[in-house]
C-alpha cells in the first residue's frame, strides 16, 4: 500500500511539470443563462475528463490528445450533448434542461455502454436524479418502484430485492454488484441488501436486469442483476454532507415512536486531471421493526383447536415453544417460549466507510484502489430469525481500466462477531432454569424431560396446591424458576448462549472470505466488421466456521471456480437490425462445466421504436453451504452434496430411503405383534426396503424466452412492454436417508438380512443430504411501463407486472417457493422545481396477496396480504447555501404491512433531511 501511494504521488508530481495543451470554456443553462455547476466533460473514447466549477467554468488538459475529437457533456437535469472539437482553445456551450432523460445510457445489459432504448433484454435504471429525488427513506427502498422489482423487508437495515419469482429473504439467485464487486457475504451467500453497500450520496446509478443474466455474469445472476455504481472522484468533487432524522413505530402497542438518525459525508478531490481520491462515511441507527405475529402455527394441532389457549401452541414469533411432547392422558403440550422482542437486538445500525484512490496513467489507462468497510446489525428471516449482530464485511478492490478493457481483482471477507439464532437462543435459555420436583435446578441435558414431568405431575393432581386437570395451572407449576426477560439471570443466560457456537449455543460463527478476479476486452475497434467482447473470471472461496457449520477445524473448506464469456454483435439492414450472441462457460471444481448461451435481436424503426426478442439461459452453482455443510445434530447429520464432503462415509452409496424404512418398521412391528418370530419377520419384510438413489448436488438450470418493445414517442412518452417465459430444472433440495451399519445389497442385488436387521436393532444413522429435484416447472409474466413528460417539468410514470407460476406435474416439495404476487403496480409523479426551487415526488406501490413458503414456518404456507403504500417528499433548494432541505415519508399512511411470512410488520417512517453539496470545491 505504501509503495502504491509513493508511485501515485511521484507520477502526480511529475505531471505538474508537464506542458500540455488544453481547452477551456463555460457551460450555461440555455433557458436561464446561469452557470451549470458540476457538469461532466469527457473526451469520447478516452478516460480524460473534468467537471465545471461553481461558475460553470472548466479547464481540460488534453494530455497529448490532438484534434479533431469529440467532447461528451452531461449534467444532472440536462440533456447530454456531444461537441466536435477541431482545435484547442475555448469551447463554451449551452445545455438544455430536461427534468427526466428518457433515453438513458446503460451498461449492464451487454457490459458496454448503449442506449436503454436499444437494450436487447429488459433493463431498468435509477439515475442520479432519481436517486436524489427518491421519496423513500433511502434510495434502496425506492428500488421497488422499478418495473418488475420485488422487495422483502426483514429489518430496518435489511431489504432484499429480486426479480421474476422464487423470492426469498436471503436470495442466493440474484447478483448484486457495487462497482463490479459482488456484495454477497461469503458465509450467507447472498447480499444483505444495502447494509454493507454504498451510502445514498455516493451512488451515481442503479441498473436492474430482470431475469437470467448468467450468460454475461456467471452463476449468481440466475434470477437477475442489480449493478450499483458509485461516483467517480474525477467527476464528482468537493464535500457533500447529508443529515437526516426521522421517526418510526407510530400506532404500535409494544413501542412508542422512536428516532432514526442517518449521517453521511463524502469528500472527493482531483489533482491535475491525473490523481483523485474520495472518502465516504455514513452511519444510520434506529429502532428495528418488531416481529409480533403470534399466530399459532402448530403443525400437530388441528386448525380449529389452535390459538392462545392451545397447550401445544407454537406461535410464529415466539421461540422455544417449538419444543413439544404428546403427554399420556393430556395431549400435545409445548414449552413456554419467549417473544422475539426479548431475544433480538432491535437497536440496529449500519456503519459504512469507504476510500478510493484513482490514478490516470495515460488518457486510456486508469488505476484504482478501493477499500470498503461495513459493520452493522440487522434481523434476518431464514430457518429462524437471525440477529446479524455487529456483523462486519470488508472488501479490497484493485482495478486497471481503459476505454475498452478492465482487469479487476478484489477480496470479500466477513466476521459474524456477535450474530446468533433467536430460536436456538430461546431453547437454550429454557434449559438453564428448570427445577425438578424437589426444587433443584437440573442440568441442561435433562431440562426438557424434567419440565414435561413437572407439567404431567401438576395436571394429574400430584402437585400440592395445584388444581388438577388445569393446563394453565400445570404450565405455571412447570415454569417455576423461569428466567424472566430483563432480569440479570435472563441476560446472563442470553449472553452466554450468544457467545457459544455450534450445537451447544445459539452463536453463529463465520470468518469466511473469497477472492475474485475478472476482466474483459472490447475488440470492436480492432475488428470493425462486427462487435466482439470477451472476458473471464476466477473465484476462490476460503470458508472458516471453526467446526460450527463445516468440518473445517483441521480441514479447510476451499472452492475454486472460473468462467469465460464471448459476445459478438452485428448490425444489418442499414443498422436497423442488431443481432447479438453471447456464450459463457463456467466450471466449479466440484461440478461439471456449464454453458450458458444468450441470443438476441433488436429491430429499430425510425430510431425511436425498438422491438426485441431474446433467448436466455441461467444456472446457479450450489452455495458453499449447499456443498460442504457437515453438521451432526444428534439423530441426524446434515451433509452437503459435494462428493468430497461425504468421502469415506459411504452415505450416497449405501443407504435406504426414509419412506421405505418407515414402511419396513411398521410391517415388522405388526408381524412381531402378531406372533411372528423376529428373524422371520425381518426376512419376510426386507423386500419393502429400497436403496436410495441420491445424486450428488449439481447446478440449477433455467431457460427463458423474452419479447419486448421500447419506444420514445415525440420525446415525451416512453413506452416499455415485455413478455417472458422461463422453465427451470434441478432445483436444489434436501432428502433424508437412513444408513445401516452393514452393506445394503448382496451379490444377488437384493437387500441383505444384516442391513435390514440393523434398523430394528438401532444400528442406523439418518442423514439429510443435499441433492437436486428432477422436476421441471415454468413461470411466465409480462410487464408494461409508461413515462410521460408534461410541460413545466412534471413527470408521470406508471407500470404493472404480472407473474404466474406453473407447477406442472412436479412434486411441490421438490421446488423452490415462487413467493411472488401475481400483480404488482407502481405510479410515480413529481417535479423537481414546480415553483421557486420547490420540488416534490410521490410514489405509490400496490401488490396482490399470495402465499409465502419458507423454512421459517417449516415450508408451510403463510398468507401475505395485499397491500398499498405511498411514499412522498417535498424539497426546497437553497442555492445560496448550496443545500437542499427535504421533508418526506415512507408508507405515509402507516399501513402495517408484511412482505414475507414471519418477518416484522413495516409501518411509516417520517423524516426531514438537509443535504449540503458542492462544498470545498
Amino acid at each position: 500500500m505504501k509503495k502504491l501511494l509513493f508511485i501515485i504521488l511521484l507520477l502526480s508530481s511529475v505531471n505538474l511539470f508537464a506542458q500540455e495543451s488544453k481547452i477551456t470554456g463555460t457551460l450555461t443553462d440555455a433557458t436561464t443563462g446561469q452557470a451549470v455547476v458540476g457538469a461532466s466533460i469527457t473526451v469520447k473514447g478516452k478516460l480524460t475528463g473534468t467537471i465545471t466549477d461553481s461558475k460553470g467554468n472548466y479547464s481540460l488538459n488534453l494530455n497529448k490528445i490532438k484534434p479533431p475529437f469529440t467532447l461528451i457533456i452531461s449534467a444532472v437535469g440536462y440533456e447530454q450533448i456531444e461537441s466536435n472539437v477541431t482545435s484547442t482553445g475555448e469551447v463554451s456551450l449551452k445545455l438544455q434542461q430536461k427534468s427526466i432523460v428518457l433515453n438513458e445510457v446503460v451498461s449492464s445489459a451487454t457490459r458496454i455502454n448503449q442506449s436503454i432504448l436499444q437494450s436487447p433484454v429488459s433493463i431498468e435504471k435509477m439515475s442520479l436524479k432519481a436517486i436524489k429525488e427518491n421519496p423513500s427513506f433511502t434510495f434502496y427502498d425506492g428500488l421497488q418502484s422499478l418495473k418488475g422489482v420485488e422487495a422483502v423487508t426483514s429489518s430496518l437495515t435489511y431489504k432484499q430485492v429480486n426479480t421474476r419469482g422464487f423470492n426469498s429473504t436471503g436470495n442466493g439467485r440474484f447478483l448484486q454488484l457495487v462497482d463490479g464487486v459482488d456484495n454477497q457475504t461469503p458465509g450467507l451467500n447472498f447480499s444483505v441488501g444495502n447494509l454493507f453497500g454504498a451510502s445514498d450520496i455516493d451512488i451515481e446509478s442503479a441498473e436492474v436486469i430482470p431475469g437470467a443474466a448468467s450468460a454475461l455474469y456467471g452463476p449468481v445472476a440466475f434470477n437477475g442483476l442489480l449493478s450499483l455504481k458509485t461516483k467517480d472522484p474525477f467527476k464528482y468533487q468537493g464535500l457533500t454532507v447529508q443529515v437526516k432524522t426521522g421517526m418510526n413505530h407510530f400506532g404500535e402497542s409494544s413501542v412508542k415512536p422512536q428516532g432514526l438518525y442517518d449521517f453521511a459525508a463524502r469528500y472527493a478531490k482531483a489533482f491535475n486531471d491525473r490523481f483523485a481520491l474520495k472518502i465516504n462515511a455514513s452511519y444510520l441507527t434506529g429502532r428495528d421493526w418488531y416481529a409480533e405475529n403470534y399466530t399459532d402455527v402448530s403443525a400437530s394441532t388441528p386448525v380449529a383447536q389452535r390459538g392462545p389457549n392451545n397447550p401445544g401452541r407454537d406461535a410464529l414469533n415466539i421461540y422455544g415453544d417449538e419444543v413439544s411432547r404428546t403427554l399420556p392422558g393430556i395431549g400435545l403440550v409445548s414449552r413456554t417460549g419467549y417473544e422475539e422482542k426479548d431475544l433480538m437486538n432491535y437497536n440496529v445500525y449500519s456503519l459504512k466507510l469507504n476510500g478510493a484512490l484513482h490514478y490516470r496513467i495515460s488518457n486510456n489507462l486508469e488505476a484504482i484502489y478501493q477499500y470498503n468497510f461495513g459493520k452493522g446489525t440487522a434481523s434476518y428471516t431464514g430457518s429462524s430469525r437471525f440477529d446479524l449482530n455487529n456483523f462486519v464485511l470488508q472488501t479490497h478492490r484493485v482495478e486497471l481500466k481503459g476505454s475498452n478493457f478492465f482487469i479487476r481483482g478484489y477480496s470479500v471477507a466477513e466476521n459474524s462477531h456477535d450474530s446468533y439464532n433467536t430460536r436456538s437462543l430461546a431453547q437454550f435459555i429454557n434449559r438453564d432454569w428448570v427445577q425438578d420436583l424437589s426444587g433443584n435446578t437440573v442440568t441442561p441435558d435433562k431440562a426438557d424431560d424434567t419440565w414435561f414431568t413437572r407439567y404431567s405431575t401438576a395436571y394429574n393432581g400430584s402437585a400440592a396446591g395445584v388444581t388438577a386437570h388445569d393446563n394453565a395451572a400445570a404450565r405455571a407449576f412447570a415454569d417455576q424458576g423461569r428466567f424472566l426477560p430483563g432480569t440479570a439471570a435472563f441476560n446472563a443466560a442470553k449472553d452466554a448462549s450468544i457467545h457459544n457456537y455450534g450445537l451447544s449455543g445459539a452463536g453463529v460463527f463465520s470468518a469466511s472470505k473469497f477472492y475474485h478476479a475478472d476482466g474483459q476486452y472490447d475488440f470492436t475497434s480492432a475488428i470493425k466488421v462486427f462487435e466482439l467482447l470477451a472476458g473471464g473470471s476466477y473465484r476462490d472461496y476460503r470458508m472458516f466456521t471453526n467446526g460450527s457449520l463445516f468440518d473445517d477445524k483441521t480441514n479447510r473448506v476451499t472452492i475454486a471456480e472460473y468462467g469465460a464469456f464471448m459476445q459478438a454483435a452485428k448490425k444489418l439492414f442499414d443498422d436497423n437490425l442488431k443481432l447479438t450472441a453471447s456464450i459463457r462457460y463456467d466450471k466449479n471444481e466440484n461440478f461439471k462445466g456449464s454453458f450458458t448461451p444468450r441470443f438476441s435481436a433488436v429491430y429499430t424503426v425510425d430510431k425511436t421504436h425498438n422491438f426485441r426478442a431474446s433467448y436466455q439461459t441461467g444456472f446457479r452453482n450450489p452455495t458453499p453451504v449447499d456443498q460442504f455443510i457437515h453438521l451432526n445434530v444428534g439423530p441426524i447429520t446434515i451433509l452437503g452434496g459435494a462428493p468430497k464432503n461425504s468421502a469415506g462415509l459411504n452415505v450416497y452409496e449405501n443407504s435406504f430411503t426414509a419412506s421405505s424404512v418407515s414402511a419396513f418398521g411398521a410391517a415388522i412391528g405388526a408381524a412381531v405383534a402378531g406372533g411372528t418370530p423376529f428373524p422371520q419377520a425381518v426376512e419376510q419384510n426386507k423386500g419393502l426396503l429400497q436403496k436410495s438413489n441420491v445424486a450428488y448436488i449439481k447446478p440449477e438450470q433455467q431457460k427463458a424466452f423474452e419479447l419486448g418493445y421500447k419506444g420514445l414517442i415525440m420525446d415525451k412518452l416512453l413506452v416499455d412492454v415485455n413478455y417472458y417465459y422461463s422453465s427451470y430444472t434441478n432445483f436444489i433440495l434436501n432428502t433424508v436417508v437412513i444408513q445401516p451399519q452393514d452393506q445394503i445389497l448382496g451379490a444377488d442385488g437384493k437387500v441383505t438380512t444384516a442391513s435390514a436387521s440393523d434398523i430394528p436393532g438401532g444400528k442406523v444413522h439418518a442423514f439429510q443430504l443435499y441433492t437436486n429435484a428432477p422436476d421441471k416447472v415454468s413461470a411466465q409474466g409480462a410487464s408494461a411501463g409508461l413515462t410521460y413528460l408534461f410541460d413545466k417539468g412534471y413527470a408521470l410514470g406508471a407500470n404493472a407486472t404480472l407473474s404466474t407460476f406453473n407447477l406442472r406435474n412436479a412434486n411441490p416439495n421438490n421446488i423452490a417457493a415462487f413467493n411472488t404476487p401475481k400483480w404488482a403496480t407502481n405510479t410515480t409523479f413529481g417535479n423537481s422545481n414546480f415553483a421557486n426551487n420547490f420540488g416534490f415526488n410521490l410514489a405509490w406501490h400496490w401488490q396482490s396477496a399470495f402465499d409465502w413458503y419458507g423454512t421459517f414456518n417449516g415450508t408451510r404456507p403463510g398468507r401475505v396480504d395485499a397491500y398499498s403504500v405511498v411514499d412522498a417528499q417535498i424539497s426546497k433548494k437553497l442555492p445560496k447555501f448550496k443545500s437542499t432541505v427535504k421533508l418526506g415519508g415512507s408508507n405515509i399512511f402507516n399501513q402495517h404491512i408484511y412482505q414475507s411470512y414471519g418477518s416484522p410488520a413495516i409501518g411509516a417512517i417520517y423524516y426531514v433531511s438537509i443535504v449540503f453539496d458542492d462544498l470545498l470545491k
